[in-house]
């Protein structure tokens, strides 16, 4: 660094012009990306249907000695993305079917909250049929989704050049329609069953409800931004800066003794 110097006296003005010049241009950039994103975020109106299920037929089989307790529901497939079931009042060992011959998406742990690292997008499988058993009776719960995309359900966000461009783009993830729509719920109880279970069963549709430009604080923004940049020059420029004052005061260290030496010869000389 005292060799650098000493071949460039301009070097500490050169790396604090240049080091000013990038933490203009790079907190320049970062607030022009505030000031002027192609970010837009989009809000879906999910309404959520309890439906009717008062009405069950059941069926005895002599020859298996089970009781098949079943609904057929139909459900609005306009933007579909949620079919979710519940059994209460099982016996033992109760096999539960969720039944749509339009496929729905379903896995064992959707819908548990403790279910770490669990991705529907990648552990969720597509069928007609979904089933579950009651283990000692007890309540049995079964969540399925239409689609594994999460831009179709519980809002989102596009990147486009324009609000027009987006809201477009958004309309296109969210519009769908499921079909065949209805829902068929099964349960087989072993023994012939008088009293039948009790299923609650609900959907969720979601439809475009309206779209906005990603904003946030710019200015808030720049000076986080600033901070960071002029943060990360500083842990390369204070070694460099502490190496150049370290040899700029033994340099003058050693004008000093220099002179006290000289000095000195000098009134030995003019004494004698």
């Amino acid at each position: 660094m005292q060799k650098a110097l000493a071949q460039n006296p301009n070097l500490l003005r050169t790396l604090l012009g240049l080091s000013f010049t990038l933490i203009f241009i790079l907190a320049y950039a970062v607030y022009g990306a505030t000031v002027s994103p192609s970010y837009y975020l989009y809000q879906t109106d999910a309404v959520t249907t309890t439906h009717s299920t008062a009405e069950t037929e059941s069926l005895y089989d002599s020859d298996e000695n089970t009781t098949t307790w079943y609904w057929n529901i139909p459900a609005n497939g306009v933007n579909l993305t949620w079919v979710n079931l519940t059994a209460t009042e099982l016996s033992d060992d109760s096999i539960i079917k969720l039944i749509n011959v339009g496929g729905l998406y379903s896995n064992r742990l959707l819908g548990v909250e403790d279910a770490d690292k669990f991705s529907c997008e990648d552990s969720c499988y597509q069928n007609t049929t979904h089933e579950a058993i009651s283990e000692d009776g007890e309540d049995v719960s079964i969540y399925s989704m239409t689609t594994t995309d999460p831009g179709r359900r519980n809002n989102g966000t596009v990147y486009a050049k324009s609000l027009d461009d987006a809201t477009e783009k958004a309309r296109e993830i969210v519009d769908y329609t499921h079909s065949p729509s209805s829902i068929r719920v099964e349960i087989i109880e072993k023994g012939d069953r008088q009293t039948s279970p009790t299923i609650i069963l609900t959907t969720v549709n979601e439809d475009f409800e309206e779209i906005e430009v990603f904003s946030i604080d710019a200015g808030t923004e720049f000076l986080w931004s600033l901070a960071a940049v002029i943060g990360c020059f500083s842990m390369l420029l204070i070694p460099s800066f502490g190496l150049y004052f370290a040899a700029r005061a033994k340099e003058r260290k050693n004008e000093l003794k220099l002179k006290l030496a000289e000095e000195s010869v000098d009134n030995v000389l003019q004494e004698e």
